[in-house]
C-alpha cells in the first residue's frame, strides 16, 4: 500500500501508461472522488493519448488511439444496473491484443471481469490531499510500475 497525493497519483498513472504492454486490463476501484478518473486520464496520457480524456460515465465507453499501435479503452460501469448490460459494450472482445482497458466501477460486472488483470483500489487517507493505493494482480497480468516508486 502506498500513500500518494494527486501529483504523485498522476505521475504513477503516466508511468503505467508508458510501461503498459497490451493486452492489459486494469480495474479501478474506490468511492466517488477518490481519483479513479484522474488515474485513468494519467494512464491514457502516459500511453500517448492526445487531447482530452473525459469521464465515460454517460457514454460508458471511450476508445482512444495511443502510441506504438496501442489503444486505450476507458469504461465506466457506474450506471450499469445489471451485469448482463456489459455485453452490449462488446465485452467479450476485451481486451484485444493492442488494448489497455481501464474499468471504473468494476463492481458492476464482478463475475465477468476479464482475467488476467490488475486491481487498483483508491481510498481516502488521513490527509485530504492523499489517497491510499493498493495494487493486486488477478492471474498473471503484464507488469506495471509499483505505486511506491
Amino acid at each position: 500500500m502506498a500513500s500518494l497525493n494527486e501529483v504523485e497519483l498522476q505521475d504513477w498513472g503516466r508511468r503505467i501508461g508508458q510501461a503498459a504492454s497490451p493486452p492489459l486490463v486494469i480495474a479501478l476501484r474506490g468511492d466517488l472522488g477518490t481519483g479513479k478518473t484522474t488515474l485513468a486520464r494519467a494512464i491514457a496520457e502516459g500511453a500517448g493519448v492526445e487531447g482530452p480524456v473525459p469521464s465515460p460515465t454517460y457514454n460508458l465507453l471511450f476508445r482512444y488511439w495511443a502510441t506504438e499501435g496501442r489503444h486505450v479503452v476507458h469504461i465506466d460501469l457506474f450506471r450499469i444496473q445489471h451485469e448482463s448490460e456489459v455485453w452490449e459494450l462488446g465485452w467479450e472482445e476485451l481486451p484485444s491484443e493492442s488494448e489497455i482497458v481501464l474499468i471504473e466501477w468494476p463492481e458492476s460486472a464482478e463475475e465477468v471481469l476479464p482475467e488476467p488483470r490488475w486491481e487498483i483500489r483508491l481510498r481516502e487517507a488521513e490527509s485530504p490531499d492523499a489517497r491510499l493505493v493498493t495494487l493486486e494482480a488477478v492471474g498473471e497480468p503484464s507488469p506495471i510500475p509499483d505505486p511506491g516508486g
